[in-house]
Order: structure tokens, then sequence, then C-alpha cells
């Protein structure tokens, strides 16, 4: 099992420099969504659907190329893959800086979203850690991810209220860049491309986690959620502008207050949903706060001091949902199959986030803001009624353990394994010389299955 020492020096900086570039990337991502809304309307040819299609569009080009781009990584490596990847982006951000039309910012967003480069991030990180310090990697780069997006919230409005989204696409290809000299200069080069599992696409695993009822479900869920948060951020700095009467360049302060206040609140539900094992009812409670709290975006439109009550409230319930979905992933994916389920996932995120952002724009040009409200409430809704017939799922956690040569062909391995008191699950991959295990670990044997990984 894995030992309690610390994480090397190169380990450090090759999880926190990775942790950096795909804070930065995503940070560049997200300082789009709070101000496109409202200063895109000064760009010409600028239509509800259009600004829609722009805020959402990274997504269509994220779906498509991010497995494949994954693939490619196990092939020419990582670093080619995401160098070229960042410099899409990097390149992405220059053409919408310079675009005087929505459809030039439109092809910004696409070109930006092409620079897809997670995968190949997630893959080079298990290169570079030791399998005992990985989850601690990857949680560096989930909460990297979760800052990125509390300071793409404010930061975005601050400098599109001093430079336009000039400056704001300005921005984001100035992160790219950083992204590039972190990649090329900082991030230490992995002896060797290893194919895991927990943090790559496995081909004959694709099939099987595209058939898995509980993986679709969350794979739905996941969809609708972005889905729903591209919608919102076409009608929301709208209502804050034309409605509440509040400056775009002051919209800071409500994304501000709202992530903070979400934060908090938050916790206590994750460490219930964790600690008492009731994630069911936790995910099911906040997929019915999103969709309540868009009635209260329609009833408070007119009044600032709601508007923001709302937007806390969404904020919580889609923070708490970010938060707690990957972890019922990890739950709900066989063992072995985490890497393709999470691949099959994130494609669905950012399908959902190219929907959400043109369905909000066409409803919100045919049927204003209460139109985006009500579309955003039915897609919750029937994420709600799908997640219902969902099982509790199983608590287990996921671990790869590396295995001695003269154990990867013993037939009788995965059998021995699975005696062990804790382990629910157990594949050995004898390519890998590793066992990919799912176990309970309150209730594990740990000196019982070390004893059947190494006999001596």
């Amino acid at each position: 099992m894995p030992r309690a020492d610390s994480m090397t020096t190169a380990e450090r900086r090759a999880a926190s420099s990775l942790a950096a570039v795909f804070a930065f990337r995503m940070l560049g991502l997200f300082m789009v969504l709070p101000v496109l809304a409202t200063y895109g309307q000064g760009l010409a040819g600028a239509t509800p659907l259009l600004i829609g299609m722009a805020i959402g569009a990274y997504g269509l080009t994220q779906a498509f190329l991010q497995i494949p781009f994954g693939m490619l990584s196990d092939r020419i490596g990582r670093k080619p893959v995401i160098v070229g990847g960042l410099v899409l982006f990097a390149l992405g951000g220059l053409l919408a800086s310079q675009a005087e039309t929505i459809y030039g910012v439109i092809a910004g967003r696409v070109l930006q979203g092409a620079g897809a480069i997670a995968a190949a991030v997630m893959a080079l990180v298990a290169d570079l850690t030791r399998e005992q310090h990985r989850t601690k990697a990857m949680a560096m780069i989930g909460m990297s991810i979760g800052t990125s997006f509390a300071v793409a919230m404010v930061a975005g409005p601050v400098i599109a209220g001093l430079g336009g989204l000039t400056a704001v696409f300005q921005v984001t290809a100035g992160l790219a860049v950083l992204g590039l000299v972190l990649v090329l200069w900082v991030v230490p080069s992995p002896q060797q491309a290893l194919r895991h599992r927990e943090a790559g696409v496995v081909r004959a695993a694709f099939w099987p986690t595209l058939r898995n009822p509980e993986l679709l479900r969350l794979n739905y869920g996941i969809a609708v959620l972005h889905a729903i948060l591209m919608a919102v951020f076409i009608a929301v700095p709208l209502a804050l502008q034309e409605r509440a009467g509040l400056p775009p360049e002051e919209h800071w302060w409500v994304y501000l207050a709202a992530l903070l206040v979400s934060f908090f609140a938050m916790v206590p539900f994750i460490i219930y949903a964790e600690r008492q094992r009731q994630m069911k009812r936790v995910v099911l409670g906040a997929i019915m706060l999103l969709a309540l709290v868009q009635p209260l975006f329609w009833l408070s439109v007119d009044s600032l001091g709601w508007l923001v009550t709302a937007v806390v409230l969404f904020f919580i319930g889609f923070n708490l949902l970010e938060a707690t979905l990957p972890s019922l992933l990890s739950k709900l994916a066989p063992a072995g199959s985490k890497g393709t389920a999470m691949g099959v996932y994130s494609t669905c995120q950012f399908a959902g986030a190219a929907l959400g952002g043109v369905l909000g724009g066409a409803v919100f040009g045919a049927f204003g803001l209460t139109g985006v409200f009500v579309c955003c409430a039915l897609l919750a809704l029937s994420w709600w009624v799908i997640g219902v017939t969902m099982g509790e799922p199983p608590y287990v956690t996921s671990y790869r353990l590396p295995l001695p040569l003269a154990l990867v062909r013993d037939e009788a391995l995965p059998r021995r394994i699975l005696a062990v008191p804790g382990v629910a699950e157990a594949v050995v991959v004898a390519e890998e010389a590793a066992a990919y295990l799912k176990v309970d670990t309150q209730v594990l044997d740990r000196e019982a299955l070390d004893r059947v990984i190494d006999p001596a």
C-alpha cells in the first residue's frame, strides 16, 4: 500500500508547476464568462444567439479533441502536446482580442478550445509522481482549477472595465505564454511515458464505460451542469446591468461575495456526504437547489439585493456539484477504468458548455431573461429525475499497486486480492505489472493486502 514518505523536490516542482499551467489556462477560459454577455453587445453583428455561441464555443473543440490529444501524448510525448495546445490557446486569445465582430470572437474561442491539454497534463502528472503521491498531486490540480474559477469571476469584470474585451483576451494569451514558460523550463521531463489507467484513456475500456448506466447518469449530469452555467452567464450579467442597474465594471464584487459565501457554505455538505456516506442525498439536494434558484432569478431581476442572493445560492449549488461529481465518478468507475471514465466525463462537460451557450443565447433572443431561467430550471429538473434512479454509490477508493514480476502471470492473484477484507474490485494488468483496486478504506486489511502482493 502507499507509503507515508514525503514528496521529493522534483515531485513537488512537477505537481505545483503543472497545477499552475492548468490554472493559467482555465483562468483564461473562465475570465470571459462574466463579461462577454455585456461587453459583447458592442461587437459588430452581435446577436443573443451569437454571443451565446461565443461563450460556449471553446467547449465544442475541447470536447472533440481532449481524448484524441490525450492518446496522441501516449505516442509523441506529453510535453509536445501540451506545448502545442498552449500555443493554440494563445493564438485564439490573440485572434479574439483583435476581433471587431462577434464572428472573430467566436473563431478565437474555437481556437482556444482546440488547445485541449487536460488529458495530457494529467498523464504527465502520473509520469512524474510516484503512486503514493499521485492523489496529492491530482488534488493540487483540482484546487488550482477551483481557484482559477474564483479569480476569473473577479478579474474578468475588472480587466474588462479597464480595457474592454480586447484586454481580457490579451490577458488570456499572456497567461498561455506563462504556461509555456513553465512547461519548457520548469516542469521536469519524464524519463518515460507511462500507460496509466487511472490517468489516461484505454481503448478496451471505452465502450464499457459508455454503456455503464451509473456513469451515463453522471455524464448527463455534468453536461447539464455546465450547460446551465453558460446559460446563466448570458442572463445574469445582463440582469445585473439592465434590470438591477449595476455597471458591468462593478459586477466583480457580486461574484466575489457569491464565491466566498458558497465556498464556506458547501464545506459542511461535502464532509457530510463523505463521512456519513450520503453522497446521493447531497447531490440530489444540490441539483434541486439549482432548479429552485431559477424562479428566484426571475422574481428578483429588478432588485439588486435579491439578485445577489440568488447568485449566491446558485454558486452554492454549482460549486457543491462541481466538487462532489468527480468524487462520485471515482467511486463509480470500474477498477482500471477511471482515466477512461474521466475522459468521457470531461468530454460531456465541454459538450454541455457548448450546448448551453447556444441554447441560452437562442432562448434569450426569443423569450428574454424569463425564458433562460425557465430553460435552466427544466434542465436541472430533468437531471434530478434521472438522478433519483441512481443507487447509493460504493464508498471506495482507487489504488494502483505495482506488482513483482513473479506475480504478474499468476492467474490466481486477482482472486487472492479480492479475498482481502475491504477490497471490492481488482484488475491485474500484466503489461503494466500493476493491479488496479477499488477498496473500502474503513475496513481494508492493509497488512493482509501487503502479504498478498509481497509474500516475502
